[in-house]
């Protein structure tokens, strides 16, 4: 490889990497929904796993039953973290036009 392909390797790496800061940044300010028991429980993340909110209708409050609302707390915040993967999957397929390259793994 002559020294214009690896510059040109180079500069492909470097758009790479400020396309991966750039996704990374939009992922830390999108905001995905999780939700349980038909709506009665809602969760909103965001990209960094983190969630933001919890709603919780009154309805679904009760003292006698409290393992059925751990249940649906519990669901509705995987149902977030299972969007998050997803949105984080597609943002990654934009960025490497859909190849798997080893070791882009985002590391959440």
């Amino acid at each position: 490889m002559g020294k214009g392909g690896l510059g040109n390797m180079m500069k492909q790496v470097q758009e790479m990497q400020a396309k991966m800061a750039a996704m990374q940044e939009e992922l830390e300010q999108s905001e995905v929904e999780g939700s349980a028991g038909g709506g009665m429980v809602t969760v909103v993340a965001n990209g960094k796993y983190e969630v933001l909110s919890i709603t919780i209708d009154p309805e679904v409050v009760d003292k006698d039953d409290v393992e059925m609302l751990q249940d649906l707390v519990t669901a509705a915040v995987n149902q977030a973290f299972q969007k998050v993967q997803e949105l984080q999957a597609e943002k990654m397929a934009s960025v490497t036009g859909g190849l798997n390259l080893p070791g882009l793994n985002l590391p959440f």
